[in-house]
């Protein structure tokens, strides 16, 4: 097994990583509407976690859910999240993401929604008379696997 550590410059904890530090094929992947799982610790330190769609934008990841989640509980602004994701076609090739919750935002027009449903489907959102809300997470640090190449690598900003 390889492993190689990609340090990255420390980042206030609100702000997007923009980009700094995470190599370009990972975000390549990142980038593909691969599926993915977002965990979350509900009190008193009980991990959950869920399938999720989400869109990777300028260092940050984008989820949206159903207002009346209870996961949004476990989602307030600094905050603690996790988004594993799956290639597609060959799951034991992934990237994790540990974060933080950055933003928290309604989305009544349903914009943010409509955006990874179009992604994931092709379609906008069909459900429109739920509220929803999106969910901005920074990058605190990431790991990947390839099993193909048998390759570890780490990152992290310095939180």
């Amino acid at each position: 097994m390889k492993y190689q550590a990609v340090p990255t410059a420390p980042t206030d904890r609100g702000a997007s990583t923009a980009r700094s530090g995470i190599p370009a094929d990972v975000e390549a992947f990142l980038t593909a509407a691969n599926p993915a799982v977002v965990a979350t610790t509900r009190r008193p330190n009980v991990p959950h976690s869920v399938a999720t769609w989400y869109h990777w934008e300028d260092g940050r990841i984008l989820v949206n859910m159903d207002a009346s989640r209870a996961r949004l509980r476990w989602m307030a602004v600094g905050s603690n999240v996790s988004l594993t994701v799956l290639d597609r076609d060959d799951w034991s090739v992934r990237v994790t993401i540990q974060g933080h919750v950055a933003e928290l935002r309604d989305d009544p027009d349903l914009v943010d929604i409509d955006r990874l449903s179009t992604r994931y489907s092709g379609e906008p959102y069909s459900v429109r008379d739920k509220k929803r809300v999106s969910a901005w997470i920074a990058v605190d640090s990431w790991h990947s696997w390839d099993s193909q190449s048998r390759r570890l690598r780490v990152g992290w900003h310095g939180r």
